[in-house]
């Protein structure tokens, strides 16, 4: 988990920026110590009722007391909570975050052999000084592997609080560059993202707007349906310039 935190905020009655004291920004160990606590309890919380699965290696877990005993070094060890100033200033700190924010599970560089029936790819063994290994699973298994990164619905990558929350950001945004007596950027002109097909047939050669069946055909959705619904019938056109589904 990676947190970006501003060195101040806005003052209460919103006419002053409250900077945080030169060299100091909040107590390490404290903070290391807090956050050791709260996610142990929270790992107790969620074994309780079940919610934690435990699969391949992991399965003697499931029993209680080796989940307490799995536990207990973890309470007793230091945990280390990493806080510096950027170096490289912002730009540096959000261009190293969006890698991990904005990228697959696994780049297509550490994909070796594909055959069918299974997947060979690359891996850091962090066990063994971050050493370069390779793991061969079946396609389901990967594939299962691959899905366990895929954002459950609803559930947010980024949040965003305080003077950067979503209901009161451009307002508060303007205060701090007045307070802080920096110009606003230029308006920079919209950017129109790229459509899902498009990127698909960038990648892949492949048009997912012509018809699979005649090639020169294009796919017009005429209805759409949700999980549970039960769409209408839907008509089958004539061969021609354009085919429904």
């Amino acid at each position: 988990m990676h947190c970006v935190v501003p060195g101040g905020g806005i003052a209460p009655d919103g006419e002053r920026w409250l900077a945080c004291r030169p060299g100091f920004f909040l107590p390490v160990r404290v903070l290391s110590r807090l956050f050791r606590r709260l996610f142990l309890e929270q790992l107790r919380r969620a074994f309780d009722p079940g919610v934690l699965r435990f699969h391949g290696q992991l399965e003697p877990l499931r029993d209680l007391r080796a989940f307490a005993a799995w536990l207990a070094p973890a309470a007793q060890a230091e945990w280390v909570v990493y806080a510096k100033p950027p170096f490289g200033g912002a730009t540096q700190v959000l261009d190293y975050l969006g890698r991990y924010t904005d990228r697959v599970a696994i780049s297509n560089n550490r994909l070796l052999r594909f055959d069918g029936d299974s997947v060979l790819f690359q891996w850091k063994d962090y066990r063994h000084e971050a050493r370069h290994s390779t793991m061969t699973l079946t396609t389901d298994e990967f594939m299962r592997r691959f899905l366990l990164h895929v954002l459950p619905a609803g559930f947010k990558r980024i949040r965003s609080y305080g003077w950067l929350a979503n209901c009161h950001r451009a307002e508060r945004l303007a205060t701090c560059l007045r307070l802080l007596g920096v110009e606003p950027a230029a308006a920079a002109s919209p950017i129109i993202a790229e459509d899902y097909r498009d990127r698909y047939q960038r990648l892949t050669g492949r048009s997912l707007r012509d018809c699979p069946v005649c090639g020169k055909g294009h796919m017009v959705r005429i209805e759409g349906a949700l999980p549970g619904d039960t769409p209408g019938v839907l008509a089958r056109a004539p061969p021609g310039p354009s085919h429904v589904r």
